[in-house]
């Protein structure tokens, strides 16, 4: 339900017309209710799903999480990604 991988730098080329989305460091729960692929830019983070699968991501990886997950981020450093739903 959650991926992460680095990008190519096609794939980065790719985000620039994405939206973007910052956070501050923080715990709070999540849901996807579409598909999500984001390009972390900065910071740092850790996503958990209830079955206990666990995601660590930073600056530089592409990150997948597939519609109907439910999660709880964990921001450690403040995030800014871009990302699109789809």
């Amino acid at each position: 339900m959650m991926q992460k991988k680095k990008p190519t730098e096609e794939e980065i080329t790719s985000t620039e017309s994405w939206g973007t989305w910052s956070k501050e460091p923080s715990e709070f729960p999540w849901s996807y209710s579409e598909k999500e692929t984001c390009l972390i830019l900065e910071g740092e983070a850790t996503v958990t799903a209830p079955d206990g699968q666990t995601i660590s991501f930073e600056a530089g990886d592409l990150v997948t999480f597939e519609a109907g997950l439910e999660c709880t981020w964990k921001i450690g450093k403040t995030i800014r990604k871009r990302y699109k739903f789809g």
